[in-house]
């Protein structure tokens, strides 16, 4: 079980609300509460989620799970989900910088409307603490590396103005209404349960799904843009930390969740052909193809995990090549 890594992290019972709980991280979040004794409320509606990631969680923990079908663009709704919750992991989101230069208004609706619907239902719920999934296009045209907190540019696409600005309201709903939040910026986050489908799935969940069918993955650009891939247990991990915490210098701020290393496109394609091949040794004759890069893309991303290291204790449970053979082995038993 995920939970297996995080069994020095126990703490009182409590009630959390997930939102979005139904999708990758959501999912793997909600499990790893409900297996350290937590009751978890999942809010989602199922417009990038699905109820396969959580049909084992309804049935093996009906006392403890359960599942809102709504919408954070409704105020109602998520009212009704953060009632009696201690804790609100906001993950809802639309992802995906093309998907928000194709249809920035739907972004806007959902990143930034539904934040705000979530900030203002945990604050009149009295919520302990707000903690949500921030991301690294925050950094935007920034060239600094690595990437520090504090240090950021001009952002590059919509979605990372719907990012940013959760960040502004955040701080405002703390200084204004006292509410206690976290903010993690997500990098690159892979693994269990990623979708592999669709017009707007992540490089690895799509490059493995092209090698599993013998097909050639397309790279952007020369493959030299860099990421700092980010398995999904130090993502667990770190929220669970910002759970936690108890020194007050560590709330009220914003936090990389990263491993601090920095892979090519051409790099990771390398290392997933390679993890593939123990698997079905034709993939080991598999050539990329390339293509041109993507609007809105960062060309390197590295991120500083001082800041969480310093203040939340952090240290990643998994490295970029740990956490991608883990990645590959779950992909080759369940995509195959």
């Amino acid at each position: 079980m995920p939970c297996r890594k995080f069994d020095n992290f126990y703490q009182q019972m409590s009630k959390i609300l997930v939102t979005g709980g139904a999708g990758f991280i959501g999912s793997n979040l909600c499990e790893m509460l409900l297996h350290l004794g937590h009751t978890v409320v999942c809010l989602d509606n199922f417009s990038t989620g699905h109820i396969e990631n959580i049909s084992h969680l309804l049935t093996g923990f009906s006392d403890n799970f359960t599942l809102i079908v709504g919408d954070i663009r409704n105020l109602s709704d998520c009212q009704t989900a953060v009632g009696g919750a201690d804790y609100v992991l906001h993950e809802a989101a639309l992802g995906s910088v093309p998907r928000s230069i194709k249809d920035p208004a739907t972004t806007n609706a959902v990143n930034i409307g539904g934040f705000l619907n979530m900030l203002i239902a945990a604050r009149n719920a009295k919520a302990r603490r707000f903690i949500f999934a921030a991301s690294s296009s925050t950094y935007g045209d920034s060239t600094a590396l690595p990437k520090v907190e504090d240090v950021i540019g001009k952002p590059l696409s919509p979605y990372a103005i719907t990012k940013y600005v959760n960040e502004l309201y955040a701080d405002v709903f703390a200084r204004t209404y006292g509410i206690e939040y976290i903010g993690l910026r997500y990098f690159n986050v892979f693994g269990r349960r990623q979708d592999p489908n669709g017009a707007y799935a992540a490089v690895i969940p799509l490059f493995v799904k092209k090698l599993l069918n013998h097909e050639q993955p397309t790279i952007n650009g020369t493959g030299e843009y860099s990421r700092d891939f980010t398995y999904i247990d130090n993502v667990l991990q770190m929220n669970l930390l910002a759970m936690q915490t108890t020194n007050p210098d560590a709330v009220n701020q914003i936090y990389n969740t990263a491993c601090g290393e920095r892979i090519t496109l051409n790099q990771l394609f390398g290392y997933l052909r390679e993890n593939l091949s123990a698997y079905d040794s034709e993939i080991a004759k598999i050539e990329p193809v390339y293509g041109p890069n993507r609007a809105g893309d960062i060309p390197h991303s590295l991120a500083s995990i001082e800041k969480a290291a310093q203040l939340l204790d952090y240290k990643p449970k998994f490295y970029f090549k740990e956490g991608l053979k883990e990645a590959t082995n779950w992909y080759w038993k369940n995509l195959k």
